[in-house]
């Protein structure tokens, strides 16, 4: 049986294995298998799911942020009263939140048939894995910066969604510094 993964909009993906130039093997998912399907996955590798939804195959790392501080961030974001506008994602030792911008795409494609979503992230840092405390940053698009700034706040990451989500897609999230 060959390993297959549902992502978050419904799409059902197969994991196949191809070859680069040089002779390595490549692992990429694909809508219908198309060269080896794989019935297993490769040692040292985990399916992760993009924020836009694309699935691809990406080497285990141990995680630096726990499950049940994903889920705080999590439940801060479903309280917002536009909750399906954000996502939450996990790299490392970040957790990002993702606004979307412009329409849904759902509306989008009833109209147009297509969509054009953006992405504004807002990012917790891990600091200190031991007391587990983040730090805050977003990103700023003042031109001569467009990179993440600080905004100086710090603590337990359930604390820090608790207090930010309510200010995603308000004036009072850019005025966090």
């Amino acid at each position: 049986m060959p390993v297959t993964y549902t992502n978050r909009k419904g799409l059902t993906y197969y994991l196949c294995q191809g070859v680069t130039k040089t002779g390595k093997p490549r692992y990429y998912f694909a809508r219908e298998p198309k060269g080896e399907a794989l019935e297993r996955i490769p040692e040292g590798y985990e399916i992760s799911e993009s924020v836009n939804g694309v699935v691809s195959l990406a080497k285990a790392r141990p995680a630096q942020i726990l499950p049940q501080e994903i889920a705080a961030v999590e439940a801060a974001v479903k309280r917002h009263p536009r909750s399906r506008s954000y996502r939450v994602s996990v790299k490392r030792d970040h957790v990002y939140v993702h606004e979307r911008l412009g329409p849904d795409a759902d509306d989008v494609v009833n109209i147009l048939r297509k969509s054009l979503p953006g992405l504004l992230p807002l990012s917790s840092i891990l600091s200190d894995a031991e007391r587990r405390t983040f730090g805050v940053q977003r990103m700023c698009y003042l031109g001569s910066i467009d990179d993440w700034i600080g905004i100086g706040e710090y603590g337990q990451i359930d604390d820090l969604a608790r207090r930010l989500a309510p200010t995603l897609g308000t004036d009072k999230f850019f005025e966090l510094l």
